[in-house]
């Protein structure tokens, strides 16, 4: 018995080693978190992953520190380029872990140059926008991760210019970072928001604008204040001056305003007002007469807007404004439900000769079926009915615009065509599983929520499906509500 076990024992001893030195196939979506390792093998994903290294500079909100950036896809690098980065966002940033960042592509002596990215047009500014992450207050913004991709995308669906976005992963000075939204920063620009150049010495001041109503932003007063002014500068957040805006003429009730403008921040009736930021041209170069211009023309539309009789068939507020793009601004903002639009991130153009046209898009972090203030069965641009006295309410503009029969006429005409088309429910639910196939199926989300989870154990899945329903409930409750227009 024992010259019996005595090979099989022999046996077993060789077979254990060699079952051990098999080799393990490598994970194709590795976790990264506490074992990550550095740029840049990550297995079989696509996506393309962003690496940023300001060789020790801290970056900061403003200005811009000099970085290298380098882009690989599939494990190859692809792109090289320097660039100046910064902090980017106001109430973001300050709530945010995850933060977001404005970069500049730069030449080796640090001038801005034009240059494409995943195949964009060429430009020098760009966002990487990141979603927000509070660990300590344990929330976030966007589970999904894609607010902002997919309206961008409807928008350029319909028509209708949006920032164009690309998923990435990024590594920032050794350390990763998560998925962020690759995005063109918007602009003047014949490939962005196309406008005219206006020059200073311009005889024809008739366009391009851009303008925004937004928060203001410190700009070169704040320069190089130390990031914990701006963890707290609430403040620079309602700053406006006769240098960066103007305001309306009219309260967000359209009644005459009798108190002076540009009162300190967040004053007791600055509920009430409207400000018209400077975007283009900027506020250090705007002229007087163009200041001049832009603003009586806003207030001959606002006060036509308000005194045309509706009971009629004239209208001459129409003489003013491209109503196709106000009547699309209005179906996208309600359509994705965004919280902040009408009353912030909310931009402005007109052309030379041309009229005063809404658009594009932005800043959708707090649409969709996330957030309060305005119900899933409630209309954004009804806002100041279920919000009382927020610093920055909605303009009169757009209630009033919705007691038009006409302007009502059209966005049903156009809701009903688009809802045959590009925003049928089959295309926006199929949006939404492609994109989130495409953030799952390459491990990103994984990856992001190792790092990014704020003590809420995210469940993907779950926040998908919770989107679908949104979008399931919200069309076909402005179904129901525009076709009875």
């Amino acid at each position: 018995m024992k010259r019996l076990l005595i090979p099989a024992l022999l046996s077993l001893l060789f077979f254990i080693p060699a079952c051990e030195e098999e080799p393990v196939p490598p994970d194709p979506n590795p976790g990264f978190s506490d074992g990550f390792t550095p740029a840049v093998d990550i297995g079989d994903s696509k996506l393309p992953y962003v690496v940023i290294d300001t060789e020790g500079t801290g970056i900061v909100n403003e200005p811009k520190v000099p970085a290298n950036l380098s882009i690989y896809v599939e494990g190859e690098k692809v792109q090289t380029q320097t660039i100046g980065i910064e902090f980017r966002g106001s109430t973001s940033f300050r709530i945010s872990d995850k933060k977001s960042y404005g970069i500049e592509s730069w030449d080796e002596a640090g001038n801005d140059i034009d240059v494409s990215f995943f195949g964009m047009p060429e430009e020098e500014d760009w966002v990487l926008l990141g979603h927000v992450v509070n660990e300590q207050g344990g929330y976030i913004f966007d589970r999904t991760m894609m607010y902002h991709y997919i309206g961008y995308t409807w928008s350029r669906s319909i028509g209708r210019y949006a920032s164009r976005t690309q998923f990435v992963e990024m590594e920032l000075n050794g350390e990763y970072q998560g998925v962020y939204v690759f995005a063109e920063k918007l602009k003047r620009d014949g490939d962005r928001i196309d406008v005219p150049k206006l020059e200073p010495m311009d005889t024809d001041i008739t366009g391009g604008y851009i303008l925004k109503i937004d928060k203001t932003s410190g700009g070169d007063q704040t320069l190089g204040r130390p990031l914990e002014y701006y963890l707290s500068n609430w403040d620079d957040d309602a700053r406006y001056t006769d240098q960066n805006s103007f305001r309306s003429s009219f309260d967000i009730n359209g009644d005459s305003i009798t108190f002076e403008p540009y009162d300190p921040p967040y004053h007791s009736n600055q509920f009430l007002e409207t400000y018209f930021l400077y975007e283009y041209p900027k506020a250090e170069n705007i002229t007087p007469e163009q200041r001049e211009y832009i603003s009586g023309y806003v207030h001959d539309f606002e006060k036509a807007l308000l005194t045309d009789d509706f009971t009629t068939s004239e209208r001459t507020y129409t003489d003013y404004i491209e109503l196709n793009t106000f009547v699309e601004y209005l179906l996208l903002t309600e359509l994705t439900r965004n919280i902040d639009a009408y009353r912030l991130s909310t931009y402005l153009q007109k052309d030379r000769g041309g009229k005063l046209a809404m658009g594009p898009i932005w800043d959708l972090n707090i649409g969709y079926g996330t957030g309060d203030r305005v119900p899933w069965d409630g209309w954004v641009y009804e806002y100041n009915t279920y919000v009382n006295q927020d610093a920055w309410m909605v303009p009169f503009w757009w209630p009033r615009l919705m007691e038009d029969p006409q302007f009502k006429a059209l966005v049903k005409s156009r809701w009903q065509e688009l809802r045959s088309g590009p925003l049928s429910n089959t295309n926006l639910l199929n949006s939404i599983k492609e994109t989130a196939d495409l953030l799952k199926d390459n491990g990103a989300i994984r990856r992001n929520y190792a790092i990014w989870d704020a003590g809420l154990d995210v469940d993907y899945d779950n926040s998908i499906t919770g989107l679908r329903e949104y979008i399931e409930f919200r069309t076909n409750w402005m179904d129901t509500e525009i076709g009875s227009f």
